[in-house]
């Protein structure tokens, strides 16, 4: 799923446009026992509670492509009888009124997702009548040819509230506040199946996850069967190391700047689109080419891509492994940020026999948030 498709499915989180037909929950504690579970329609909910629900519902579906929101396809084996994939059309196909089935699934939720304190489980139906559209983009809601049926799992942590004093209008005094148990925005969630090309797709599901950084693989792995993708950061490490261990002691600052402004270029040539810039193993070589790289230090790429990017299908996300809003250039004592525009302004020089980086200094120079007034000339240093 792309980000306006995406946005598509978030704007149904609202009372005119809601296509929500059923809502389970689970309440788990800390020593993962069901405390209480709701199951009822959505619509039949008092309003305030719709639109905290909805507020939660958006937020499982936000973040980046690639960092918080991954799209994930079932192994062939897992979309058989028995498969993670068969479990999860037995779900959305029940329209979450088999009551053997939300059970099954709650369990196997509790017994995978690794957390020591409580949460809740949201689970919710929905089927959206996909408007179709005009040659112009208009949608025409008259012209709906398809329906889009899925589930959408939430998993929030709940916590106490904080301590503290509150007014109590009714007593007309300041007093301790009694402390509440509170649903916090979701910490994991998913959506089955994916809504590609503004249609119906069971062969992937959208994780979301709030730390890009954890992934959780062996929840990834039970619930879904699905291979887990390196995070951003690991996604970050491994380009890094594949750059090293390809250029080799040929490792070289405007190699590496010609990398990163390459990958910037690129990042920024498709800003507009809503599908994020995804490098595969032949498109990273492609870079390394165009930036200079020796055919003799590419000899061995192949090998090293598959080492320390996850293997020979495996992607980059070209946002995850490359900033375009500051390079930054790091010596063990000194860390220099700089715009991506003008990362032309650093150069490497030798003065006095040693290797230093040379920026040009002209007016408009603080120092600690001072205005200082640089010298006109070496002489009056």
């Amino acid at each position: 799923m792309n980000k306006k498709e995406i946005s598509e499915i978030k704007k149904q989180f609202t009372p005119n446009n809601c296509a929500i037909t059923r809502i389970c929950g689970c309440y788990v504690d800390g020593e993962k026992n069901k405390k209480t579970e709701l199951k009822e329609a959505f619509l039949s909910l008092p309003e305030e509670e719709m639109f905290k629900y909805f507020d939660i519902f958006r937020k499982t579906l936000s973040g980046t492509i690639g960092k918080n929101l991954i799209n994930m396809e079932f192994p062939l084996d897992q979309e058989k009888e028995g498969g993670t994939q068969e479990f999860l059309l037995r779900l959305r196909s029940s329209k979450l009124q088999d009551n053997e089935l939300v059970e099954s699934f709650y369990d196997k939720i509790i017994e995978n997702y690794d957390y020591g304190e409580n949460y809740y489980i949201i689970l919710i139906h929905a089927v959206y009548d996909i408007p179709g559209k005009s040659t112009d983009g208009q949608e025409m809601f008259d012209a709906s040819d398809e329906i889009y049926e899925h589930i959408l799992c939430s998993i929030c942590p709940v916590k106490l509230s904080k301590a503290g004093l509150c007014y109590n209008a009714e007593t007309n005094n300041i007093e301790d506040r009694i402390r509440d148990w509170i649903v916090e925005m979701p910490d994991l969630g998913f959506l089955f199946p994916v809504f590609n090309d503004r249609s119906t797709d069971i062969h992937g599901v959208l994780y979301y996850t709030k730390n890009a950084e954890e992934l959780r693989s062996t929840f990834v792995d039970e619930l879904f069967g699905c291979n887990t993708p390196l995070s951003a950061g690991g996604q970050r490490d491994s380009f890094n190391a594949l750059v090293e261990e390809t250029l080799g002691d040929d490792c070289a600052y405007d190699t590496v700047m010609n990398i990163h402004g390459k990958l910037n270029e690129w990042v920024d040539s498709q800003k507009d689109s809503p599908d994020p810039v995804v490098l595969t193993k032949s498109e990273v070589k492609r870079l390394f080419e165009e930036c200079g790289v020796e055919d003799e230090k590419l000899e061995s790429f192949d090998e090293q891509y598959e080492v320390t990017a996850g293997g020979e299908k495996s992607s980059l996300v070209a946002s995850n492994i490359t900033n375009t809003r500051r390079f930054e250039i790091k010596t063990p004592d000194v860390v220099i940020h700089v715009n991506p525009e003008r990362a032309d302004l650093v150069k490497t020089k030798i003065i006095d026999g040693r290797k230093c980086l040379v920026i040009p200094m002209e007016d408009n120079v603080e120092v600690n948030g001072i205005h200082v007034r640089m010298p006109a000339d070496e002489s009056a240093v």
